[in-house]
């Protein structure tokens, strides 16, 4: 790690910053499915008699949650449509250039 280059330690940077958020969307999805199916199995073992488990107040909590797994998603696995693919990298390369080339540091 020590004989790394710059360019390599960002890639480095870059890339554990990336499975840091595949591992919390994965946590985050791990939790919403057991906690959702503990709930819909109480839901199941409490029923009265006449009561319907296929209502909206059953699978409230999975809907409403599963909207948040959602965006957590598409924040995690979209590509960057507005600013495109290596748009980090040349703005990071433009910044350090302008730095470089200042008078005023």
């Amino acid at each position: 790690m020590e004989n790394l280059t710059e360019l390599e330690r960002r890639k480095f940077k870059k890339a554990k910053k990336r499975v840091q958020a595949l591992s919390g969307f994965y946590k985050h999805l791990a939790a919403y499915i057991l906690v959702n199916l503990f709930f819909f199995a109480i839901k199941a073992v409490n029923l009265d008699a006449g009561e319907k488990f296929f209502e909206f107040c059953t699978f409230s909590t999975a809907f409403f949650w599963g909207i948040g797994v959602a965006f957590h998603a598409i924040g995690v696995f979209r590509k960057n449509i507005f600013l495109g693919q290596d748009w980090e990298e040349k703005k990071i390369q433009e910044i350090m250039e302008k730095e470089k080339s200042s008078k005023w540091k």
